[in-house]
């Protein structure tokens, strides 16, 4: 009779296995096949992944060395694009500039001067010098031809014909230097120098431009609208272009960093609608889409929550999400549930 109970059994057991094989094989198409109730899992089902909320920051700095005079954000504090945000102590940068626009006038006077060229008054006196130049060498030259004259008679000592002809030689090279001198009054200065003064004053002008930038630069403006996380100096600190002043959190665009098994990596595409939900706000959808997947696979960093071990290669996913409220915070965790669909038309859907 034991026996007899025991054969009985046996097909019970068959059936049990049968059932445990096929729940296994679940995931198998052929057997899916065979066993029309054996449902494959549908590729085209949604996703969900978890990760953190995540943006970008701007370390801002002053683009100039001096000690900080005032600083006007707090940790914390909305600031928008073009915001005055801290000022250097700007007294040398005030008085360097004042000196590069001195010297940009000096240039610009000079250039002046020789494209006015010679003053009439100036060729006028000129012209009278040569006049007088020109009376004084006849003077010389009658003198010299008298002595002459007289040497020839051996009435005049040989030394005053030779201090005649010399005050003749001299009153000639007189004459000549002021005929040139003439010359290039009336001709007017030379292109090369006008050349010249030109690019003395193009670089006055730039030196000038570089001042006033420089002067510019000790007030430190908000480059994008963000959020000051943290204030790193203070007023009385020595800034300098590699000492950051504000840490600066850009809420927009503001992304899940979040990782993907190279099995579901095929649910993905560009552009693909999603929405997300944090602990903090229960109930709550954020409106989000797929806005970049890695080309290279890595490892899972530690610090995700899969349910995959962790040695296992993951795809880095950057989920674009809404936030109209700023409720959304650096380093939250979030979930993101990928709605399943088609390509989209527009490859970068917006909050709007």
């Amino acid at each position: 009779m034991p026996a007899s109970r025991a054969k009985r059994w046996i097909p019970l057991l068959v059936l049990l296995l049968l059932a445990v094989a096929i729940a296994l094989a679940t995931q198998i198409s052929p057997w899916a096949r065979i066993l029309p109730w054996v449902k494959p899992v549908n590729a085209s089902a949604g996703l969900t992944l978890y990760g953190n909320i995540d943006l970008r920051e701007i370390r801002l700095a002053f683009n100039d060395n001096g000690r900080i005079a005032s600083l006007q954000a707090q940790d914390g504090q909305t600031v928008h694009k073009g915001d005055l945000l801290g000022i250097l102590d700007d007294t040398r940068y005030r008085i360097a500039y004042v000196h590069a626009q001195a010297l940009v006038q000096e240039a610009a006077a000079h250039l002046d001067d020789l494209l006015a060229g010679t003053r009439p008054e100036d060729i006028d006196r000129l012209r009278a010098e040569v006049s007088a130049a020109e009376s004084q060498l006849r003077l010389r030259r009658a003198t010299y031809e008298r002595i002459l004259r007289l040497e020839r008679q051996k009435a005049s000592p040989p030394q005053d014909l030779d201090s005649a002809r010399a005050a003749l030689q001299a009153a000639q090279a007189q004459l000549q230097a002021l005929k040139a001198s003439l010359r290039l009054a009336i001709a007017g200065p030379r292109q090369g120098t006008i050349a010249a003064a030109r690019a003395a004053l193009s670089a006055a002008k730039a030196g000038a431009a570089l001042a006033r930038r420089e002067l510019e630069d000790t007030r430190l403006l908000a480059p994008a609208d963000a959020i000051v996380r943290t204030r790193i100096l203070e007023p009385g600190d020595m800034a300098s272009p590699a000492q950051p002043v504000y840490a600066l959190a850009l809420m927009n665009p503001l992304w899940v960093r979040a990782y993907v098994d190279e099995i579901n990596l095929g649910k993905l595409h560009p552009g693909q609608g999603a929405w997300v939900t944090t602990d903090s706000f229960p109930g709550t959808r954020f409106k989000a889409w797929v806005g970049y997947i890695s080309s290279s696979a890595e490892f899972t960093p530690k610090s995700v929550e899969t349910p995959q071990l962790r040695t296992s290669l993951v795809y880095q996913v950057r989920i674009y999400v809404c936030n109209p409220q700023n409720k959304l915070r650096l380093g939250m965790p979030a979930t993101v549930h990928i709605q399943p669909s088609a390509t989209p038309t527009h490859p970068r859907p917006s909050c709007q």
